[in-house]
């Protein structure tokens, strides 16, 4: 635990020892941290902690601490360890221990109820949640932010894939989730909405399904005049709910909905400042229309897309799909042809993976007849109790298609079910004359769910239109656009760090220019939630490979990275593999030269990784580079001695009898 938090818990309770599994396990006496000793020892402290003084049989203890391979002689192994735990907890002890004792039932450590950073976590957000009912806010602020200090990691992270350890890994992680949820609430209440934003953002991004985090991120965005981005993030819950579990949004969820709808302040309580937030002229005005950002480098997507909106309202049915990775700008095209339909007096009606976004019934119906209907019908009638509808269901879809110009946009059609699919393929087979354009997105191509419908289209002529990252000269007009003064090369600079991506630079665009790149570049709270949530997804050996190659820089050296973790290059490509499908490694591959390339570590990734690193891991992981390159005949001077710079007091000493090479070692102390 971070050592300041360490002493003030100490001097408030008195106690020289703690216990920390808030995180890697580990136990101070005062300020000093204890050696534990290798893996296996620091496991069996974490499996007596959990038992909170009960005893654990050494049987137990050998199935518990080698599930799998147990060895020979692992109850000898466990006496040893119980052994030098005793040791180092209790080394001025006389006769037996009263802290790692032994008996007939097996082994318990008596540890304090106090000692535990568990408990004084929860002891804290206890006292947080009672100041927080009582509207003292300041101690409620200090009390969750002691709280949550006291977290350094992953909670049992030795026990992280063992079964014993499972329960109360579950129970700290939805103890952690609460815990941030009440320093959210604590932040809006404070009037600190952007911080209470960030927060609820990467809550809601870890468990997508969670309510309460849904509710929380709609009440800090209606706090901070974004009541717009409150009601998208309820349709993104509800569409979620649907498509994923064929469920509605609780009905206390929907009342919030409503009362964003509506300015309800006696549901949404007062703003920060002590005053309502008057649903006046102005303030309704500035809601409604938000201002987004210049819509830029999609100019031949759009003149396609405009000339088939004129093709379909000649009377000739139009298909085409648009496909691009999740934030490269599809919702964007697809509202700027939404809002060119509208004008041309088309009627636009949208689906989100197979679910109607019109109407006001909630989304639990999923026929796919009734969910297009009702996303072609805006008058609110109920289309499950269309007695036609019900008769000739195919029928009347084609009816309503047809009567008038209409753009049909499908969102999400890799994420629809089967059902909806069978729907489009059927319509793509019957609506001949008609005055119809379908549009629709797809995230993945490849999805086997869409192969059929997309097979059917290609005779018909459907136009396929791929997102690409924004160029240079794209990210050049948009801050132009913006009326942004950069020196020369900024949009360069913008561009390489988020890649071109439209969702990372718009936000990057958030930060203060000064922020967005250089040496005081900032990793945006959005896009860092969205990178981490993809590292947590990856196997642990990913992730190792991955803090060497962010340590090494833009490009991955894979020769070094195997030697490096003394893997064979063959064992260290499906690593690499796992990273490109989880989009953190990009392959670019050279024009010059068909199915040659390099792998590359991109700005924004790079820094994250970087970021779940101590200081300490990253002055390891570069000691281990300067190590291998050191022993290279062909290594690059200028990088080994990067390298042994960063590594700090790490770096490794030169030997009395190493070549030229040793001299660069020299310096890094």
């Amino acid at each position: 635990m971070p050592q300041e938090v360490a002493r003030q818990l100490n001097s408030r309770l008195g106690h020289a020892m703690r216990f920390g599994v808030l995180g890697p396990v580990e136990v101070l006496d005062g300020d000093v941290s204890l050696d534990l000793g290798p893996r296996q020892r620091r496991l069996l402290l974490v499996r007596l902690l959990i038992e909170d003084g009960r005893p654990v049989s050494q049987h137990t203890l050998c199935r518990d601490l080698w599930p799998t391979d147990r060895p020979t002689g692992a109850s000898s192994s466990v006496r040893a360890h119980i052994s030098r735990l005793r040791a180092v907890l209790d080394p001025v002890r006389q006769g037996r221990s009263a802290m790692l004792v032994s008996g007939p039932a097996g082994y318990a450590l008596k540890v304090p109820r106090e000692a535990r950073d568990t408990t004084l976590f929860e002891d804290s957000v206890t006292r947080a949640r009672e100041a927080l009912r009582n509207r003292q806010l300041p101690g409620a602020r200090k009390e969750i932010d002691a709280a949550l200090a006291l977290w350094r990691g992953e909670a049992l992270a030795e026990a992280a894939e063992h079964a014993f350890a499972i329960r109360e890994r579950t129970r700290l992680d939805g103890a952690l989730q609460d815990a941030k949820e009440l320093q959210a609430t604590i932040l809006v209440q404070q009037g600190e909405t952007e911080q209470a934003i960030d927060i609820a953002e990467g809550l809601v991004l870890k468990d997508p399904h969670r309510e309460t985090s849904c509710a929380l991120l709609m009440r800090a965005l209606y706090a901070a005049g974004r009541p717009v981005e409150a009601l998208r993030q309820y349709e993104r819950f509800r569409d979620m709910l649907a498509t994923e579990l064929g469920l509605d949004p609780s009905p206390q969820l929907r009342d919030l909905h409503t009362a964003v709808l509506r300015h309800d302040v006696a549901v949404l309580g007062p703003s920060p400042s002590g005053t309502t937030l008057s649903p006046g002229p102005d303030f309704t005005a500035a809601c409604a229309h938000p201002d987004p950002e210049p819509f830029v480098g999609r100019g031949e997507q759009t003149a396609q897309l405009a000339a088939l909106l004129s093709a379909a309202a000649a009377g000739r049915p139009q298909w085409a799909v648009v496909n691009g990775e999740q934030g490269s700008g599809k919702t964007r095209l697809l509202e700027e042809l939404s809002a060119r339909a509208t004008a041309a007096g088309f009627t636009v009606a949208r689906t989100k993976g197979g679910q109607a976004l019109s109407g006001n019934r909630g989304v639990f119906q999923t026929c796919p007849t009734v969910q297009l209907l009702d996303a072609l019908r805006q008058d609110g009638t109920d289309s499950a109790q269309d007695e036609v509808a019900q008769k000739d269901p195919l029928g009347t879809v084609v009816h309503e298609l047809t009567r008038v110009p209409t753009l049909c946009v499908v969102d999400d059609l890799d994420q629809a079910p089967q059902g909806f699919h069978r729907l489009l393929r059927r319509l793509a087979k019957v609506v001949r004359e008609a005055p119809v354009l379908f549009v629709c997105t797809l995230r993945n191509p490849d999805a086997p769910v869409s192969s059929m419908l997309l097979a059917e289209l290609a005779p018909l002529g459907a136009t396929w239109l791929t997102l690409e990252p924004l160029t240079t000269d794209d990210v050049a007009e948009l801050l132009a656009a913006r009326g942004e003064d950069v020196p020369p090369g900024a949009a360069a600079a913008l561009h390489r760090r988020g890649e071109g991506h439209p969702f990372a630079l718009a936000e990057l665009l958030k930060l203060p220019p000064g922020r967005r790149t250089g040496p005081q570049a900032q990793v945006p709270a959005a896009v860092r939630n969205i990178l981490h949530a993809r590292l947590v997804e990856l196997p642990d050996p990913a992730r190792t490979m991955l803090t060497y190659a962010a340590a090494d820089g833009e490009w991955l050296d894979v020769g070094l990275l195997a030697d490096v973790q003394g893997l064979a290059p063959d064992e260290l490509l499906p690593l690499i593999d796992a990273a490109v499908t989880a989009r953190i490694l990009l392959w670019d591959a050279d024009p010059d030269a068909v199915g040659t390339g390099r792998y590359r570590l991109p700005e924004l990734p790079r820094d994250v990784v970087l970021s779940t690193q101590t200081p300490s891991s990253r002055q390891l992981r570069h000691a281990a580079l300067a190590r291998e390159l050191a022993g290279r005949d062909d290594a690059d001077p200028v990088r080994l001695t990067r390298h042994l710079r960063a590594a700090g007091p790490m770096a490794p000493v030169a030997g009395p009898a190493r070549s030229d090479r040793s001299s660069v070692l020299g310096q890094g102390h």
